[in-house]
């Protein structure tokens, strides 16, 4: 029995994901970490149902979540509720390594774009197994997705990495039977709720970056 509820809790569900990134802004578009997070939990569950391919990206996340979740529910935790204030509280405090990498290597600020950067992955992927076609090439999908998002962040020998990975992926049904939806159309058309939400947090954060001159930390 337990296994099967732990199985049942690794499951992936779009559903989800779409629920908790509708949680994501507030009114005034300020950004809640703890839902963004949560989020990210949801697109792990999707990455770890593919199999293995995805590894070397779903490591690196977890890692992120658990820094970001440290400084949300620690001493000074009231300062990480949103982006918005994370990032005013962390420059202010000079907790940022702004132009080389020194004493702030787990800062809020570099540990979220790590995390941002990789959300742009996804969302082109989505977004591109949403309008194709089912005999569409996933493996061509994310690695267009990657080279347009990712791989100018990554070295040489990951960027070769990933696309040795890409090629292995199943084909378009397979991605969207692990939606945990329905029928083709049902996913087609959640997809169509979810990566416009994905889409916003993105914006706004990516314009929060630009605004404070940090979309390039080291």
């Amino acid at each position: 029995m337990a296994d099967s509820v732990a199985s049942d809790d690794q499951k992936f569900c779009l559903q989800e994901v779409l629920d908790t990134f509708r949680l994501c802004l507030s009114e005034n578009k300020e950004v809640y970490l703890e839902h963004y997070v949560a989020g990210w939990r949801g697109l792990i569950k999707f990455l770890n149902s593919l199999g293995s391919v995805f590894g070397f990206i779903s490591k690196d996340a977890v890692n992120k979540m658990k820094i970001l979740v440290g400084l949300l529910e620690g001493a000074d935790g009231s300062h990480y509720v949103t982006f918005q204030s994370m990032v005013k509280y962390e420059l202010e405090s000079e907790l940022v390594d702004l132009t080389k990498r020194g004493t702030h290597p787990e800062s809020g600020c570099r540990t979220l774009l790590r995390l941002h950067r990789a959300l742009r992955w996804l969302e082109l992927f989505l977004e591109r197994l949403r309008i194709s076609s089912e005999d569409s090439k996933t493996s061509v999908m994310c690695a267009d997705a990657y080279n347009e998002s990712l791989a100018q962040h990554h070295p040489w020998v990951v960027r070769k990495a990933a696309g040795v990975a890409f090629c292995v992926l199943p084909g378009r049904p397979a991605f969207l039977e692990v939606m945990n939806v329905g029928p083709t159309e049902q996913v087609v058309a959640m997809l169509g709720e979810a990566v416009p939400l994905i889409s916003e947090v993105y914006q706004v954060t990516e314009e929060l970056y630009a605004q404070n001159n940090m979309l390039d930390l080291p």
